[in-house]
């Protein structure tokens, strides 16, 4: 199985290209900066990831990614290894995006300076403990910030 999930930002706005032919097929190409969890001290504090995508995987990052845009994708990886021009063997990995969702809110992402996390709690009544059948009950006034209805 050859299958990764990196969230990270992007260091550069994405690159698109078109395919040549009847049915031109859009490619994107954008690099992804991966905070490291560990890291001593004199190394890195993240790791750099090229990635391409196809199709509308990258129509949709033409149209909604830009440098510093916090995604998380889904993909493959995928060795890239050539001989240059001098005959030196070149050693590459790239991945292959299938899915690529925002990982923030696009206030968040705008709004750097302040808290990272992309969550503002805000002042909201607590539920009361739960009921005797195990659920907890929904307080009065919450309706508006509920996801569903």
């Amino acid at each position: 199985m050859n299958k990764v999930i990196l969230m990270g930002r992007l260091t550069r706005d994405p690159e698109i290209r078109y395919s040549q032919g009847a049915n031109a097929l859009a490619i994107a190409r954008y690099s992804l900066a991966v905070n490291r969890t560990f890291k001593r001290e004199g190394e890195p504090e993240a790791d750099f990831f090229n990635c391409t995508c196809f199709g509308r995987t990258a129509e949709f990052a033409e149209k909604y990614l830009k440098q510093g845009t916090k995604v998380v994708v889904v993909g493959r990886i995928q060795n890239d290894n050539y001989t240059n021009k001098e005959g030196q063997k070149v050693y590459s990995v790239q991945i292959i995006v299938e899915e690529q969702e925002f990982a923030e809110s696009k206030n968040a992402s705008s709004d750097m300076g302040g808290f990272q996390g992309g969550f503002q709690p805000t002042s909201r009544p607590t539920p009361s403990a739960a009921a005797g059948d195990g659920f907890m009950n929904i307080p009065d006034g919450i309706d508006e910030e509920l996801p569903f209805n």
